[in-house]
């Protein structure tokens, strides 16, 4: 594709549109983008907040409507390191095409963010789970929900056949491991498989889930891996369980349980983002 029709594919056009309106706003490069699932809305109190943006004042860009999450971009310093964090994303069981959803992280990686750390609220699938468990994410499933990446290819951002053969950076994954150890959180690593939801999941889907390998479900995530690493970003994940999946514990599921949890375990959480984001810097200067 040239760069015509990259100038006509309406895709590419809203995303630049997006990243301009939100350069108008702020003068700010990230190095790290951070999503913040649910458990870790409350972030900013970690963050020497710069600038605040909310999706509402972005035109054209998706605004999350799930309770939780508020809806706006974070511009700040966590350790010294300069982050962009999402506070709220948004989900493709909320009606918006696969392209909205990826979006916000194909944004911050315009704005110049080279890392990007994913974080959710998940189903514990593995039986040795409990609800709290911290899971870094190895792996993903991602072929229930629509590839991000159909369509015409934006050159731009990444080639058409893009290699997701380690989709979640290794060497990402072994700071958030050493992070845990310098917080003392425990972890857990596993496969995360992303499903559309809104619904939760059947029990048969739960075994399903387990056959094909999974250690835990939810309904975001792996779509903005898949499309972080089309553009190149180095990605790591990490789901807070909050529940055991449907079947597993004989309790019916609500979102109220969800919360529960992540709010339980939000302050460890926060913990080991931060540290995180420190050893990712100081991996930088190294």
């Amino acid at each position: 594709m040239n760069r015509q029709d990259m100038l006509e594919n309406p895709v590419y056009e809203k995303l630049c549109r997006c990243v301009q309106e939100v350069k108008k706003k702020i003068d700010f490069q990230p190095e790290v983008a951070l999503v913040l699932g649910s458990g870790l809305g409350e972030y900013a109190r970690e963050m020497d907040v710069k600038a605040v943006v909310p999706y509402k004042e972005i035109p054209g860009f998706p605004v999350s409507t799930v309770a939780g999450h508020q809806g706006r971009f974070l511009f700040g310093y966590v350790k010294q390191v300069p982050v962009v964090a999402m506070q709220g994303r948004v989900h493709y069981y909320e009606g918006y095409p696969i392209t909205d959803v990826v979006l916000p992280v194909r944004l911050m990686g315009l704005l110049g963010a080279k890392k990007l750390i994913l974080t959710n609220a998940a189903g514990g699938v593995n039986f040795s789970f409990n609800p709290g468990t911290l899971m870094v994410i190895t792996d993903h499933i991602a072929s229930m929900v629509p590839n991000p990446l159909i369509g015409p290819n934006m050159e731009e951002l990444g080639t058409r056949f893009s290699d997701m053969s380690e989709i979640y950076d290794r060497k990402l994954r072994e700071i958030i491991l050493q992070a845990g150890r310098n917080t003392g959180v425990s972890l857990q690593q596993g496969v995360y498989v992303q499903l559309t939801g809104p619904s939760y999941e059947s029990p048969a889907e739960i075994r399903m889930c387990r056959a094909m390998g999974a250690d835990a479900v939810g309904m975001s995530t792996a779509c903005e891996a898949v499309a972080a690493r089309h553009m190149g970003l180095q990605v790591c994940g990490i789901s807070c369980i909050t529940n055991m999946a449907a079947g597993m514990s004989g309790q019916p599921l609500n979102h109220e349980e969800v919360q529960e949890t992540a709010d339980r375990v939000a302050e460890e959480f926060c913990r080991l983002v931060t540290e995180t984001i420190g050893l990712m810097g100081a991996e930088k200067g190294s």
